[in-house]
């Protein structure tokens, strides 16, 4: 892509502009919440003595804040330079190759188990942590699949592995823990000149890296065979350059939490306004990442003067940042983009072994999770294992029924998303369509004050069609391309998750109420609130049942089911609604579920049940089998504490999520 305009082809001025905007965008964002002339702010800013309170606090709050952003946002578009040059993926940064993700888990696990540690430490453990993700992505993706979607897959994987794991956590420790979620929301927020004095001087490898890093960047653009014969190694530098840059961005997380998308828009913005050169966009991607965070934390800041409660920066930043991902992914990948979303191979057909071996580990579950009683000791004479009495069946009845339909509910959905859109790797929570619904229900609870128990089906339906809506528009352009469907999702289930640590950041009784809904508990299941689960999902079955035929002929291929009489664009319409409707149920009455709709119609394929119908059944009954082990392993794991299911649900599911796209590269 050439230079949009012919003034930024020269170097110069396109700097000279950039670093303009920076500085008016800094000095409007000192302006922010404050009453002082221009003359006392540069005096302040220069190394003037503050006296008065509005001095005072321009100068410890207002100043460090801004120097803040400047630094942050520079780490993060020199680190999403990087990470995008290296891999040659313009799609790759810190948030979808799982390093921000590592990070955060490192400081939640070191936050809970370690609080002595210093701020030194600190940053070395976030560091450990996102090595770790990033290695675990790269060695998933494998080189061959660096440059394409198969990295990104990997990366969103490990993402929401890492994320159901930090939750978990969370939830288990919730008083240790509760300093983290200012890390989790990105927040510049700043009370003296610490963070800045402790952070500028780890920063330091930055002009090292501006200078030593360009030349082995232009060699990898030559390619592996190229850069060997002028005598380049890819190995030594590529393990140089990956330490120096998640060093920097693990000090910059530990400075001030998560804030998202900026390293992944900073260099595409700086190669679309004409930085060819390996220098030249890690230098410009540092100055637009600058000003884009200094932009965003201006919005963050007005926000929250405007709503009289704190707005983190890394809200404002996903709230931009979405959309954006959306653009340059229909830009990036195209609708051939299938790489590494083929179905796993397995059985040709299902057999009566099959189906009996289904039912019967489906009615050892049932009966483990109604009389196993963990409470009870272990001993010959007395088994933990008792019929339920009155009362323990009036608590573990309703949470089965919950479990269970909201396995099935989600395995149909997913199956119906992946025989539609013909892609493999579509699933509710994939695509974005359970993000819908649960940022529909966390806003309407913040915007009522409400209980988010209390919103009800209805509200989750809005949400879930707001982001069909959007799927539809998006895929009708590309052709339903699966790269770029499914990093609709990854974007908007980075949006809701911004969201949710700005409600969790507000340190209120709500929050922990919310985080325990976020992860899919069966907690506060009651006997009426299952069956009205149950009842709908059975109607939503059966529907799809009557509707089979359709969604055989649209999965062969539109022109077949059009040349067999059927409406293509009202089936696919009407189907797409069932989705949401069983997305907006199980969301509303349980929270949202991860993994179980994309893995579900997999199982069920790898036993040999291709046919729509067979694939049905036998991927609502793994859905359903799914969803009630993990609430039993949830219950009795580590008993007395409690997981929800759908957290259990997200590590079991991410897991074997992670196994297939290992297995699928290996052969």
């Amino acid at each position: 892509m050439q230079a949009t305009w012919p003034l930024l082809a020269a170097p110069l001025s396109r700097y000279g502009l950039a670093v303009a905007a920076v500085l008016v965008l800094g000095v409007c964002h000192l302006q922010l919440d404050n009453g002082l002339a221009l003359a006392d702010q540069w005096r302040l800013a220069t190394g003037g003595e503050p006296s008065g309170f509005e001095q005072v606090r321009f100068y410890y709050t207002g100043l460090p804040r801004a120097l803040l952003a400047l630094l942050v946002g520079g780490v993060l578009g020199i680190v999403g330079s990087l990470l995008q040059q290296v891999t040659r993926n313009p799609l790759v940064s810190p948030l979808t190759v799982g390093a921000s993700s590592g990070a955060w888990l490192a400081l939640v696990c070191a936050s809970v188990w370690l609080p002595a540690l210093a701020t030194d430490e600190r940053a070395l453990v976030a560091m450990g942590g996102a090595m770790a993700s990033v290695g675990l992505v790269l060695i998933i993706a494998g080189r061959n699949g660096i440059g394409g979607l198969p990295v990104v897959l990997a990366g969103m994987a490990t993402h929401l592995l890492m994320g159901a794991a930090a939750s978990a956590i969370i939830l288990l420790n919730q008083e240790a823990a509760q300093g983290v979620f200012i890390w989790g929301a990105g927040d510049l927020t700043q009370n003296d000149w610490n963070w800045v004095q402790w952070l500028w001087p780890r920063l330091l490898v930055v002009p090292l890296m501006l200078v030593l890093a360009p030349r082995p960047l232009t060699l990898m653009r030559l390619g592996e065979a190229g850069a060997r014969g002028r005598g380049f190694s890819y190995g030594p530098v590529l393990v140089v350059l990956l330490v120096g840059a998640l060093w920097i961005l693990a000090s910059s997380i530990t400075a001030v939490g998560i804030i998202g998308f900026l390293g992944l828009i900073a260099p595409n913005i700086a190669r679309s306004m004409g930085a060819r050169r390996a220098g030249d966009e890690l230098a410009y991607s540092a100055v637009l990442g600058a000003g884009l965070l200094l932009a965003t934390d201006s919005l963050a800041k007005a926000a929250g003067d405007w709503f009289g409660e704190l707005v983190p920066s890394g809200t404002a930043a996903a709230m931009v940042g979405a959309p954006a991902l959306v653009v340059f992914a229909h830009r990036k990948l195209g609708h051939v983009d299938q790489t590494a979303l083929a179905l796993p191979q397995g059985a040709r057909q299902t057999t009566w072994l099959t189906w009996a071996s289904a039912v019967c580990l489906l009615l050892a579950l049932v009966i483990l999770t109604l009389t196993y009683t963990p409470a009870t000791p272990v001993s010959l004479s007395s088994l933990p294992f008792a019929w339920p009495s009155e009362l323990v069946w009036s608590l573990r009845a309703p949470r089965l029924l919950t479990a269970s339909a909201t396995g099935v509910g989600m395995a149909v959905a997913g199956l119906i998303l992946q025989r539609l859109i013909r892609n493999p790797l579509a699933s509710p929570d994939i695509l974005g369509m359970s993000a819908g619904a649960t940022l529909a229900l966390v806003i309407f609870t913040i915007w009522t004050g409400t209980s988010i128990y209390h919103a009800g089906p209805g509200v989750a339906f809005l949400g879930s069609l707001v982001v069909l809506g959007v799927l539809l528009l998006v895929g009708r352009r590309s052709h339903y391309a699966p790269g770029i469907v499914i990093l609709v999702g990854i974007s908007l289930a980075a949006l809701m998750e911004a969201l949710v640590h700005f409600v969790l950041a507000q340190g209120t009784q709500s929050a922990h109420i919310i985080l325990g809904w976020l992860s899919g508990s069966t907690y506060r299941a009651s006997t009426d609130r299952a069956l009205l689960l149950a009842a709908g999902v059975a109607v939503l079955v059966l529907l799809v049942v009557a509707l089979s035929r359709w969604l055989t002929l649209i999965s062969i291929g539109d022109p077949m089911a059009r040349a067999r009489g059927v409406n293509v664009a009202r089936a696919r319409l009407v189907l797409l609604l069932v989705v949401c409707a069983l997305c907006a149920l199980v969301t509303a009455l349980m929270g949202p579920v991860a993994f179980v709709g994309l893995l579900a119609p997999h199982v069920a394929a790898l036993l040999g049940a291709r046919r729509v119908r067979p694939q049905l059944a036998l991927a609502a009954m793994v859905g359903m089998g799914l969803m009630t082990l993990s609430d039993w392993l949830g219950r009795t794991l580590l008993y007395p504490d409690q997981l929800p299911a759908g957290l259990m649900a997200a590590l079991i599911g991410g897991s074997y999520f992670i196994f297939l796209l290992t297995r699928r590269r290996l052969g």
